[in-house]
C-alpha cells in the first residue's frame, strides 16, 4: 500500500466526530461558498443553478461537508442542491465523511476512493469548482496532480488550493528528519509515542520549540502524524507555487488573506515601498511572505490561463451585496467606532487598518441583503448631502480593509 494511504487509513485526519454535525458546521478556506463566488465568479454566481464541485483528497469531510450544506441552503425549498464529488485514497477518511453526511442528510454528496492522479480515467466530467486543500504537497509528483484537477476544470470554473509555505513551518522539517532517523523503521503507532516524548525533550533553542505558530501537534495523535511523521510533505513559497500553477496552465487570481500578502499592510517605510509598488502583484506577495516570515500555508484562488479577467468582485455598482463573515455585526460597529480602526492579528502579526468616518453606520447595516444602493438610500436619509461618489469612496476605504482580512465579500446579481 502506498505510505500515504496507508498513513491516513490509520490516521484519518483531521480527527472528526460525525455527531458534531448536530451542532456546528466547520466553514473556512478555500471553498466557503461566498469567498469563493466573489473571487471566482465576480460575485455573480447564481448558486440555486446547477453547480459541480470536485473535492480532491476530502479526507473527514471538511471541505465536501461545507460546500454541500451551503449548496443545499443555497437551493432554497425545493430547489435541485448542487453537486458534490467527493475523492480520497483513504477508506477510513471516506468512512467518517459518509458519515457526517448523513448526520446532516445531505443527499447531494458522490462519494468516491482513489487517487486524484486517476481523475482523467474516472469519468467524473467537468467541474464549476475544484477544491484540493493540504493535498499537493503529499503527492510524489505535484505538478502532475494539478495538471489532473486542471483536466476537470470546466472553461470558466475555477480551483482552490492550500498548499504549506516554509517560513510559518519553521523548524516543522528538520523534526521530521530527527524522527525518520530515529524511528524510521518502526511501526507508525510507535513513532507517534517516541515523537511525543522527543517533543518534550526538545531545548530552548529548537527552531520547532521556539515557532510559536505550531500548535495542530496537540490536538491528537492523527493532527500529529500529519505534521510531523508524514511519508510525504514539502512546502512551497509564494513563487514556487505560482510556478507549479502556471505549469498546469492556470493563472493566480487571489491569495487569501489579501493583506497578508500585501508589504504596505505592515511596512511602515515609504521608501521601500515605492521601490515596490512597480512589481507586479506575485512579487510583493513574495516579498510579504519573506517580511512577515510566519506564514504556514497558502490558500490560492486559480483559473485556467487566459480566463482571468473579471474574476474577482469589485465595490463599484448600486445593486452589489456586501457580506460579513464571521463577525459579529453590532459589536463589530461598535469596536471601530471607537477609533475608525480595524485591528486583526495574524499569528502574531498585528494589522491595523484606519477606517473612514462612515465605516460604523456602513457595517451596522451590512445583513447580507441590502445592496450598497439601499445602504446609501438609508444613510442619505440621516445627511442629505452625502453623494454617491462620496459614499462609495467610504465604502472602498472599508472594504479594502475588510476584504483585505478575508471577511468581507460581495455578491452581484447572476449575469
Amino acid at each position: 500500500m502506498d505510505p500515504v494511504q496507508a498513513q491516513y487509513e490509520a490516521y484519518p485526519y483531521p480527527a472528526r466526530d460525525p455527531a458534531a454535525e448536530k451542532t456546528r458546521l466547520i466553514v473556512g478556506s478555500p471553498s466557503n461558498l461566498p469567498e469563493l463566488n466573489h473571487y471566482l465568479f465576480a460575485g455573480r454566481r447564481d448558486f440555486a443553478r446547477p453547480f459541480r464541485a470536485l473535492v480532491a483528497g476530502g479526507g473527514t469531510g471538511d471541505a465536501a461537508i461545507m460546500l454541500a450544506q451551503q449548496l443545499a441552503d443555497a437551493s432554497g425549498p425545493g430547489g435541485e442542491a448542487g453537486e458534490v464529488v467527493y475523492l480520497d485514497l483513504s477508506a477510513a477518511a471516506r468512512e467518517i465523511a459518509e458519515a457526517r453526511a448523513e448526520v446532516r442528510g445531505l443527499g447531494n454528496i458522490t462519494f468516491r476512493t482513489g487517487s486524484l492522479l486517476d481523475l482523467p480515467d474516472l469519468g467524473l466530467g467537468t467541474f464549476d469548482y475544484v477544491d484540493c486543500c493540504g493535498v499537493l504537497h503529499h503527492l510524489e509528483d505535484p505538478p502532475a496532480g494539478l495538471a489532473a484537477l486542471a483536466a476537470m476544470l470546466a472553461e470558466h470554473g475555477g480551483i482552490g488550493l492550500m498548499v504549506y509555505a516554509p517560513y510559518g513551518r519553521n523548524g516543522v522539517y528538520p523534526l521530521q528528519d530527527m524522527l525518520r532517523q530515529l524511528a524510521g523503521d518502526l511501526p507508525l503507532a510507535e513513532r507517534v509515542g517516541l515523537a511525543k516524548r522527543l517533543i518534550a525533550g526538545l531545548p530552548e533553542t529548537n527552531g520547532f520549540r521556539r515557532n510559536p505558530f505550531l500548535g495542530d501537534h496537540r490536538r491528537g495523535d492523527a493532527e500529529l502524524v500529519d505534521l510531523l511523521l508524514h511519508a510525504r510533505d514539502r512546502a512551497y513559497t509564494v513563487t514556487e507555487l505560482a510556478d507549479l500553477v502556471a505549469g498546469a496552465g492556470l493563472t493566480p487570481v487571489a491569495l487569501v488573506e489579501p493583506a497578508r500578502y500585501r508589504p504596505e499592510s505592515y511596512l511602515p517605510a515609504p521608501a521601500i515601498l515605492k521601490r515596490l509598488a512597480g512589481q507586479d502583484w506575485l512579487a510583493r506577495a513574495a516579498f510579504a511572505e519573506r517580511l512577515a516570515g510566519n506564514i504556514r500555508k497558502h490558500v490560492l484562488y486559480t483559473v485556467k490561463a487566459g480566463t482571468r479577467e473579471d474574476r474577482i468582485a469589485l465595490p463599484e455598482a448600486p445593486e452589489t451585496v456586501p457580506l460579513l463573515f464571521d463577525l459579529d455585526r453590532p459589536a463589530l460597529a461598535r469596536a471601530v467606532q471607537r477609533d475608525l480602526t480595524l485591528k486583526a492579528d495574524f499569528d502574531g502579526l498585528a494589522l491595523r487598518f484606519p477606517l473612514p468616518r462612515l465605516a460604523p453606520a456602513i457595517l451596522q447595516r451590512i445583513d447580507g441583503r441590502r445592496s450598497l444602493g439601499a445602504i446609501f438610500d438609508a444613510l442619505q436619509g440621516l445627511d442629505a448631502r452625502l453623494d454617491w461618489p462620496a459614499f462609495l469612496a467610504q465604502f472602498r476605504e472599508t472594504f479594502a480593509a475588510f476584504g483585505g482580512i478575508n471577511r468581507m465579500f460581495l455578491r452581484l446579481p447572476p449575469g
